[in-house]
């Protein structure tokens, strides 16, 4: 059964200097052969894979743009089909006009994530192989892109594999004991069993805690600065922003609303807040700051609480320090340019974290990354060893992680093991739910509905 041919522009569209346009499908050659005509008089159907050609894009018999076509042929290609890359000059009117070209010749536009998809359909990807794909073009952030492009080389698939395989030998070893008694099988022992499932469990708790570290490094944190008026919240957001983005002034209370600016700490990305400085205030408008900060305080993942250590902690210090948290909190000694006059025995009992900085002169500014990736849980953050990167993938590993618990607690309830062997296969259909062995069509839309035309 022949495949549609489908076509799309898979680069950005705007001016620059080049714009593909990819074709895949049974018919991509044959109809790319129908726009294209090489230099060489040679057609791209006479073409190896992996080979290209020099020409120019005709559209109703008129040169339109000059053009090197790429011939990718199946099973050696992105998608495991035939295709061709069609490489001209990237101005939106060209890559536009040579795509309506293509479209006029058979081909039918492709749908979002469509080329991944099939590439995960005709098994030259498996799904956290290709949901990898979309994470690493909105990576913003090197870590980001790392942890996507160990998932994109099979990271999590080796990982999720090796579990996979520990339960479908147990469950074959097991099936085979219990249906042929006759057999000379090797005894399917309650310990045996048990030490399979707790193991799994294990591992698959351990690949579990890997997803909050993950959802760091993907998505950031929300983070707030906050502190009592001019205790130089402002120089630390333009310190950490690089660049004037907030106002600074010896004037306490200038900064009124809330600024915000995205930021990379440590590798981490910070949607970083400076508030109003939190205090008293008569001023109708500062104490509209004032509480949006508060509420900010409230219902963000990190705060960089800032006291000044020229000046001895005041009242608006320890009003500020009571609605701390310590699992999300590093406070920052600020202003350790200026003679210290700050006790900071009442901060350190309270808080775990701890540093000290001059955010005008950038000392103590690794302190600071340091203490924002310990807090965040990436400290230690591997992405080579395999991530958890959405929910999806969360659910399928909580899902069978319960299964197993199930298995085990049919054992300790004293159940036979057939019991428990419905156990194990629920298990392993989550596992492959997770790689997409087994998965729905709801599912696999759901995976490449985000997608952006053209990959």
């Amino acid at each position: 059964m022949k495949s549609t041919t489908i076509a799309a522009i898979s680069t950005a569209q705007g001016e620059s200097g080049i714009g593909v346009i990819r074709v895949s499908g049974d018919e991509a050659i044959e109809i790319c052969d129908r726009v294209f005509k090489a230099v060489s008089g040679k057609k791209l159907s006479e073409m190896k894979g992996y080979s290209a050609a020099f020409g120019h894009i005709y559209k109703e018999n008129e040169a339109i743009d000059e053009c090197v076509a790429t011939v990718f042929r199946n099973p050696k290609s992105y998608t495991g089909e035939d295709v061709v890359e069609l490489s001209c000059h990237g101005g939106i009117y060209i890559t536009r006009e040579t795509l309506r070209a293509v479209l006029e010749q058979g081909a039918s536009p492709a749908q979002a994530g469509e080329f991944t998809k099939r590439a995960f359909l005709n098994g030259k990807l498996d799904l956290t192989e290709a949901e990898a794909v979309i994470d690493i073009i909105s990576a913003k952030s090197k870590n980001a892109a790392r942890a996507a492009l160990y998932a994109k080389d099979g990271a999590l698939w080796k990982r999720t594999e090796a579990i996979k395989n520990k339960l479908v030998t147990t469950a074959a070893h097991l099936s085979a004991w219990v249906d042929y008694p006759e057999e000379d099988i090797e005894e399917v022992t309650e310990e045996s069993l048990r030490r399979v499932f707790s193991e799994s469990i294990e591992e698959l708790d351990r690949l579990l805690k890997t997803y909050d570290a993950g959802q760091t490094v993907k998505e950031g944190i929300d983070t707030v600065i906050a502190g009592k008026p001019n205790t130089g919240k402002s120089t630390l957001m333009n310190l950490l922003a690089g660049h004037d983005r907030s106002i600074v002034t010896d004037i306490p209370g200038t900064t009124r609303d809330i600024i915000v600016e995205t930021v990379l700490v440590g590798g981490i990305m910070l949607r970083l807040s400076d508030t109003a400085g939190i205090r008293d205030t008569g001023d109708a408008v500062e104490k509209i700051g004032v509480e949006l900060a508060k509420n900010r305080l409230e219902n963000c993942g990190l705060v960089l609480a800032v006291f000044d250590d020229s000046k001895p902690l005041d009242e608006n210090d320890l009003s500020l320090l009571e609605k701390l948290d310590a699992e999300n909190t590093i406070a920052i000694i600020n202003k350790t340019d200026l003679e210290s006059k700050l006790d900071s025995s009442p901060i350190e009992n309270k808080l775990n974290d701890v540093i000290r900085i001059s955010a005008k002169n950038g000392d103590g500014y690794t302190e600071l990354e340091k203490a924002v990736a310990r807090l965040a849980g990436t400290e230690n953050f591997n992405p080579s060893e395999g991530i958890l990167a959405n929910e999806r993938q969360r659910t399928a590993v909580i899902n069978a992680k319960q299964s197993l618990q199930n298995a085990l607690d049919a054992l300790n309830m004293g159940l036979t093991f057939d019991a428990a062997e419905v156990d194990l296969e629920n298990a392993i259909e989550s596992v492959c739910e997770l790689t997409g062995e087994r998965v729905s069509e709801v599912v696999v839309g759901n995976v490449f509905h985000n997608f952006c035309v053209g990959k």
